[in-house]
């Protein structure tokens, strides 16, 4: 890459792109003064990071955007790295997979849930919590508080039909929408009694309760001061499970930073009205040279740019001053509207409990390096290996493995899934329905198959910067190691479309035999024996066995939607979204085979000659 003019850089604040040669964003940083920071990643290679002079290396072009001030660069360089993710940035992603309580707000009936994962909208979520026993504990004690549904969208609807209540109503544990027994505007209340403890107002939860007993008991309704009584009672208990750890009404969090060379983890305790809430925790791939001051300061952005879960706190304690804490202050109290503070605790309660917080983070960092350190070695050894004994033009940092599958021509699929520097990149993973494919044709498949997977990596890879959307496409990178599952004629199949493509100086290709676990490659006549027991053969049966386990898994499921659809193909008046709907709402095909004409005509949404078609279908002869 040519150093740019140096005279069109600004001075101001702002943030700046490293471009690859494809015009993917591969690196965004952010400056106080753009044109001193740009200007430090052309000095001699030799002195810059290892990890700086390969992306570097790798740029092809620089542009940057100028800003008001450094929290608007600040937010601008987090908005890009969550848009563009690219490849030389440092990122947080989940040390484990944390539970949170979760309330359904979008649903007519809001019910309370245990949830992992990626949110989705319309549901609130406290916590994260360490442990799913410790969230179904708290509920189970709030319950009695706060009686809202916990069951599932089936459940409710089922005994909605039946017309009696589960269980959790007898034992006064859940309020009973199902069939009617409470009133919407009642309901609604408990909804939000319970977020109103769960995010930290467990004094004005009490305060009302109390007063709702006092109250009864006045006016001599006993029976509802007792059941008051004991609401205050599990609101007591569950209070004792969060820890107490500062003064009421003080709301902050504490992160707190282990790291070491190529590796760090993030601890964060959630503190609010002096209880501790929830907890969570964060591993971050150091896939660029930060100091351990620059560090903390990413990590606070990524933290709290968005919404956390129980909001912006008043206070953010650190283990270790960020790079420029009024900065990370300025941006906090600019997400709150109001006054905010980041600082290193010194002395006291606080103090200690930071300590509590690092030695969460310090176990953390050496359980994720234990479990990578068993395999991180044999990792490497098998890509070394691959590299050197397939002659390979590349190091495979990523392969892609594609696989069929079939019943005698039927339902034809095709698997693509994909290993990243040697593990499993499971949302790369991609299923294909083969559609141009009219009878057993292995050959055909896997060049449909190929073609559609490549051509849009071309067409993406062609397309003007300025005419992409703003994430990477689905098929935006090639792998360095192309494998399909077969032998000498698919790997054919797979030359011929990366030829066709003009893809066969950039993409290595190979094919894996299931036979003798041979490997065909493109430039020689006899196979490649790698050796039994090697990392190298372990890790291409490991991706051809999961392309195979993938492509069986979808293959299955698509047989078994056409068999279950085609019962009721050809009804008149059945189209698929009705045909979806009743599946959905009667609880599958053996449900709709053994429905009345009286429970079909209860469907207020399905024509009643509909409804007789399909009950014609399924009744018996006379």
């Amino acid at each position: 890459m040519e150093r740019p003019n140096l005279a069109a850089i600004p001075t101001g604040p702002g943030s700046y792109q490293f471009i690859d040669a494809h015009a993917r964003v591969i690196y965004v940083g952010k400056a106080a003064n753009l044109r001193s920071r740009v200007t430090s990643y052309f000095a001699d290679p030799a002195l810059l990071h290892t990890r700086t002079a390969a992306m570097v290396a790798a740029a092809h072009d620089v542009r940057w955007i100028e800003v008001k001030s450094e929290v608007d660069a600040l937010m601008l360089e987090y908005n890009l790295i969550k848009q563009h993710r690219p490849r030389f940035n440092v990122r947080l992603r989940d040390d484990k997979s944390y539970p949170f309580l979760a309330i359904t707000l979008d649903e007519q009936w809001p019910r309370a849930v245990v949830m992992r994962g990626r949110k989705r909208k319309g549901t609130r979520y406290f916590g994260p919590f360490a442990h799913a026993w410790a969230i179904r504990d708290t509920l189970d004690a709030l319950l009695r508080t706060f009686p809202v549904r916990t069951c599932s969208p089936a459940k409710f609807r089922q005994h909605e039909r039946l017309g009696r209540p589960c269980l959790l109503f007898h034992i006064e544990k859940c309020a009973g929408p199902c069939v009617g027994e409470v009133d919407a505007a009642v309901y609604a209340e408990h909804v939000e009694g319970l977020q109103r403890f769960l995010s930290g107002d467990n004094d004005g939860v009490r305060s009302d309760l109390t007063a709702r007993m006092t109250h009864a008991s006045k006016n001599e309704e006993f029976e509802e001061a007792a059941r008051l009584r004991d609401r205050l009672g599990a609101i007591e208990r569950a209070l004792e499970r969060q820890q107490m750890v500062g003064e009421r009404g003080e709301d902050f969090d504490i992160v707190a930073l282990a790291e070491s060379e190529l590796e760090a983890a993030v601890h964060i305790f959630y503190v609010r009205k002096g209880r501790v809430l929830g907890s969570n925790g964060y591993v971050v791939d150091k896939s660029e040279p930060l100091t351990t001051a620059e560090l903390m300061q990413r990590v606070l952005v990524d933290l709290y740019a968005d919404e956390p879960a129980l909001g912006w706190p008043k206070e953010v304690m650190v283990s270790s001053e960020p790079e420029d804490a009024p900065l990370c202050a300025e941006m906090l109290a600019a997400r709150r509207g109001s006054k905010a503070e980041v600082r290193v605790p010194q002395r006291g309660d606080r103090r200690e409990l930071m300590q509590m917080v690092m030695k969460n983070a310090s176990d953390a960092l050496v359980r994720h390096r234990m479990k990578r350190a068993s395999d991180h070695n044999a990792r490497s050894r098998a890509l070394a290996e691959l590299h050197d004994q397939l002659g390979l033009s590349q190091a495979p940092l990523r392969i892609e493995c594609f696989d069929m599958a079939h019943l005698q021509g039927t339902d034809y699929v095709g698997s693509m899934v994909v290993l990243e520097d040697g593990l499993p990149a499971k949302r790369e993973y991609r299923k294909f329905n083969v559609r141009d494919v009219p009878g057993n044709d292995d050959y055909a498949a896997m060049r449909e198959v190929l073609t559609r997977r490549l051509s849009a990596y071309v067409h993406e890879r062609d397309t003007p910067a300025g005419e992409r959307g703003e994430k990477p496409g689905r098929f935006a990178y090639p792998p360095q190691l192309l494998l399909v599952d077969g032998g000498r004629g698919q790997l054919n199949v797979a030359i011929e479309v990366l030829h066709e493509l003009g893809l066969e100086d950039e993409i290595d290709v190979a094919a894996l035999a299931k036979r003798f676990e041979e490997v065909y490659l493109a430039n020689r006549d006899e196979p490649v024996m790698l050796p039994r027991g090697s990392e190298a053969l372990f890790m291409l049966q490991v991706v051809r066995d999961e392309a195979h386990r993938f492509a069986n898994t979808f293959h299955r499921e698509r047989r078994s939607r056409r068999m279950r659809a085609s019962e009721l193909d050809d009804i008149a008046g059945l189209g698929p979204k009705r045909r979806e709907r009743l599946l959905k709402e009667l609880g599958g095909i053996a449900a709709v085979r053994t429905a009345t004409r009286e429970r079909l005509g209860e469907l207020s949404w399905l024509p009643p000659t509909v409804a007789d078609e399909v009950h014609r279908r399924f009744a018996p002869p006379q």
